[in-house]
């Protein structure tokens, strides 16, 4: 049986949580992606795809999957409803038309999410950016966008972070590191780097958020150059995910010892950084500063 989340409503939590059915059958079938394909009449990449948590699936298709597994009864039943539920569409695609397809996903992924434990490098997290440093960021990122995309994007950003970080009583446990070179690296207006500290400063203090800072002063530590996000689900059947957001593309890292791996750095990271409170205390000098 397939355990579900209470009250879980990700379509693409779903999805995944469905495409790993998929290839747990497969597996105990005893057949190959080519085998699976051959009697389908299908590409080798199709059974691919259906097992990769990145593509829906249709009902018929799945039914086919399931024939060919011999699912029947109540199992088979409660894999078709999955593939329904995973069908549908979540909030965020209300903003298909500003945010790209890999950007979907992760957020998808997101809202199931009961942790993140994320280290960022060069720029405050998305989830804690004001509405005005995201814009100068955009204006140097996407010179060329017109300012209305530029303004949905915003859109979207603000109402990812209504859902996520600021909704009252959250179940959601937020952990950011961030290196110092996020909090010094600004827009030429200093009133949006003030803002931005203040910001940060604020949110900080919220009981579902944790905030650290790795100083200059610390040296080297593991992973300083790479941002990388941890989420963790409440559900076993629902493992760890590791995403890696690159400049064209993302990277989803799913697999048990690489998330371990990953954990292990976070904590290496961790260890290095200011407590919260000192990490408050740092920030307000920097407030001075700017």
């Amino acid at each position: 049986m397939i355990r579900m989340a209470p009250g879980g409503e990700s379509p693409t939590v779903r999805l995944r949580r469905l495409a790993s059915e998929l290839r747990r059958l497969r597996k105990a079938s005893g057949l190959t992606n080519e085998a699976v394909a051959e009697t389908l009449g299908v590409a080798q990449s199709w059974v691919s795809r259906a097992e990769s948590g990145r593509r829906r699936i249709r009902p018929i298709d799945l039914r086919a999957l399931l024939d060919v597994y011999g699912v029947q009864g109540p199992q088979r039943e409660e894999l078709l409803l999955l593939g329904r539920q995973a069908s549908q569409k979540g909030w965020w695609h209300t903003y298909g038309d500003a945010i790209p397809e890999r950007l979907q996903i992760y957020v998808g992924l997101e809202a199931e999410a009961t942790q993140i434990r994320a280290y960022y490098s060069q720029l405050i997290p998305g989830l804690l950016q004001t509405a005005d440093y995201y814009r100068s960021y955009l204006a140097v990122t996407l010179p060329d966008a017109a300012p209305d995309e530029v303004e949905r994007m915003i859109e979207f950003r603000l109402a990812r972070q209504e859902r996520v970080v600021m909704e009252e009583d959250s179940a959601m446990k937020l952990t950011f590191i961030l290196n110092e070179a996020c909090l010094r690296r600004w827009p030429l207006d200093d009133t949006i780097a003030q803002a931005q500290l203040r910001h940060l400063l604020k949110l900080s203090k919220r009981p579902n958020i944790t905030l650290q800072v790795v100083p200059f002063d610390v040296g080297l530590f593991p992973a300083m150059g790479g941002t990388f996000v941890m989420l963790g689900f409440p559900v076993e059947a629902d493992p760890d995910v590791v995403y890696i957001e690159h400049q064209v593309d993302s990277l989803y890292l799913e697999d048990p010892a690489t998330v371990e791996r990953y954990s292990m750095i976070f904590d290496q990271i961790r260890a290095k950084a200011l407590s919260p409170s000192q990490t408050r205390t740092f920030i307000s000098s920097l407030i001075k500063e700017a």
